[in-house]
């Protein structure tokens, strides 16, 4: 392999190069298709599969095909229209619920914990208590950090520094989102329970590991491999601990539940949008909703919540109009006034650099996440001036809600790669924000 060759591997995480492999030989081989293909090959291909395919499946057998055209070098027949309108009438015809896996919750967490505990305590063997510290170390750190498992098996010991009664910094040269290879810097807490931090250290010093990689397999004689874990083995791996721990429907659970059950467990616990996204490594807010599960999903206690502050409607009673009521009711209404404030929104959008593209998207999310819940009204076409309702009088609640608001777009605005200047303006008042 020439050093072109290798960069060009390594431009391709090896999760996705054999994905596309396997898509590539079963158009081929398993099919009978021929490379390079037409659209009505490509669409037929579509047709022939759609029924026994999961539509998910396909997309990815397209972005297969699309790759393969492209490098080389001939036109890619996935884009056109014909093969477009064919996926569209897929999904409109074969309509199938999403899988997701079952949210570890933290009762669960805290269960299984426990249990390893008692299972390190009670260990005959030397490489049964290994096993143990070390699924103990990959559980907690796992739900804790909300890691994927591919990112659980290439972490090493010299890219993780502990600081004592604080926390530990992770750093991983390369994660699913990261796209330019930058490498990304992960923080987890020190806890007083369930502490993720204690059970890293417990897991060195058990092990005896100085440097490579954090997590790896334990043969039968108590010997640690020199290799890292490999991504496919977490699944096996976590389900048997569920199933040995007596937890409820062990095999529905994936590495991917340690992921939605911390995002669940934040979502709940009052952690907003933009922070869990930050803290989880997200690029985009429908991703980060896919792994949250609402706390209420059935939105029960809060409609109880507000049927109980609503008394049941009483008969209504014969009312007697005279001058003197009638001139009663007026005033009364009179003096109610609405605690709301209507104000005019003017904003601006541009991007952080010419190299980047987000603006469209940083428009959506702000009017999306932002602006719908003040009853957000659009003045003119180009989507710059808005009219939005405060449910706060003048005084200090509406400073802090215009505030808040502010300071939610330009963080909105800021994930997008984008900066905004936005101001409020009350014309009752004339006064203006910004």
């Amino acid at each position: 392999m020439t050093a072109i060759d290798r960069y060009v591997e390594a431009a391709t995480r090896e999760n996705t190069r054999r994905s596309y492999q396997s898509a590539i030989r079963h158009f081929e081989l398993e099919w009978g298709g021929f490379l390079p293909a037409s659209a009505d090959a490509i669409a037929q291909y579509l047709a022939d599969h759609a029924e026994s395919l999961s539509l998910n499946t396909l997309r990815a057998r397209l972005a297969a095909l699309a790759q393969w055209h492209q490098t080389q070098g001939f036109p890619d027949p996935t884009k056109a229209p014909h093969v477009r309108k064919v996926l569209k009438g897929i999904a409109a015809l074969h309509p199938a619920t999403e899988k997701r896996a079952k949210p570890m919750q933290l009762t669960q967490l805290e269960t299984l914990t426990v249990w390893l505990d008692g299972q390190i305590a009670q260990a005959s063997d030397e490489r049964s208590r290994l096993a143990y510290v070390r699924n103990r170390a990959l559980v907690l750190l796992g739900f804790w950090r909300g890691f994927r498992s591919d990112e659980l098996s290439r972490l090493r010991i010299e890219h993780v520094t502990v600081e004592a009664g604080r926390g530990m910094t992770l750093f991983l040269p390369r994660t699913k989102v990261d796209r330019g290879h930058l490498g990304t810097t992960f923080k987890a807490p020190a806890l007083s329970r369930l502490c993720p931090v204690t059970a890293y250290e417990a897991w060195l010093a058990a092990s005896g590991l100085t440097e490579g990689f954090v997590f790896r397999s334990i043969d039968r004689w108590g010997n640690i491999s020199d290799e890292g874990l490999h991504a496919a083995s977490f699944v096996p791996l976590l389900r048997t601990l569920f199933r040995e721990a007596e937890l409820p429907a062990p095999d529905s659970y994936s590495s991917h539940s340690l992921r939605r059950g911390f995002a669940t467990w934040a979502n709940s616990n009052g952690w907003d949008l933009k922070m869990l996204m930050q803290y989880v490594g997200w690029k985009d807010v429908r991703s980060a909703m896919r792994y949250i599960n609402a706390a209420d999903p059935f939105a029960q206690h809060r409609i109880e919540s507000a049927l109980a502050a609503t008394p049941a409607s009483a008969p209504p009673e014969p009312v007697i109009v005279t001058p003197s009521s009638l001139q009663l009711t007026v005033v009364s209404a009179s003096t109610s006034p609405t605690a709301e404030t209507r104000l005019n929104l003017h904003l601006v959008i541009e991007r952080n650099s010419k190299f980047v593209r987000g603006m469209s998207k940083a428009r959506r999310w702000i009017e999306d996440f932002c602006l719908t819940g003040y009853g957000m009204l659009r003045l003119d076409s180009r989507r710059s001036e808005y009219e939005i309702v405060m449910p706060h009088a003048h005084g200090p609640e509406l400073e802090r809600a215009i505030a808040d608001l502010l300071a939610e777009m330009h963080s909105t605005a800021d994930l997008c790669n984008c900066w905004i200047e936005a101001s409020l303006h009350d014309p009752v008042t004339d006064t203006y924000w910004s």
